[in-house]
């Protein structure tokens, strides 16, 4: 009961079948959309401070100038270490940090010709 086989030491059981082979890895993409949910928050923070003073939606429109411009960068410029990674932002989410950059100055403006908010806070 407890001794070896009766046919020479080897296991007489069914035949086993190798492992699925797994399917290769996927590669990363390409493009991301990632900022541009960030742009729109952006621009409503921005908005929304721009009750207190004109100055914020202007400063993070120019936040999101720059940052426009970095993505931009990272898409034509070879010179940019940028330039050369894997995943690199679509050109729709440079255009809407770009569209979301000009919402926040041109609401600035107007919140500046109409008196909406001070220049600076009231402490």
């Amino acid at each position: 009961m407890y001794g070896p086989p009766a046919e020479g030491g080897v296991n007489a059981g069914r035949p086993r079948r190798p492992a699925p082979a797994s399917p290769p890895p996927t590669p990363p993409p390409r493009h991301s959309h990632a900022a541009i949910p960030v742009a729109i928050v952006l621009v409503g923070v921005g908005l929304y401070l721009g009750r207190y003073t004109v100055l914020l939606p202007a400063l993070f429109g120019l936040a999101l100038l720059w940052a426009g411009g970095s993505f931009l960068s990272t898409r034509l410029n070879p010179l940019s270490a940028h330039f050369y990674l894997t995943t690199k932002p679509s050109w729709s989410a440079i255009g809407v940090v770009f569209l979301g950059s000009l919402a926040l100055f041109w609401a600035a403006y107007a919140m500046y010709l109409a008196k909406w908010a001070p220049l600076f806070p009231h402490v």
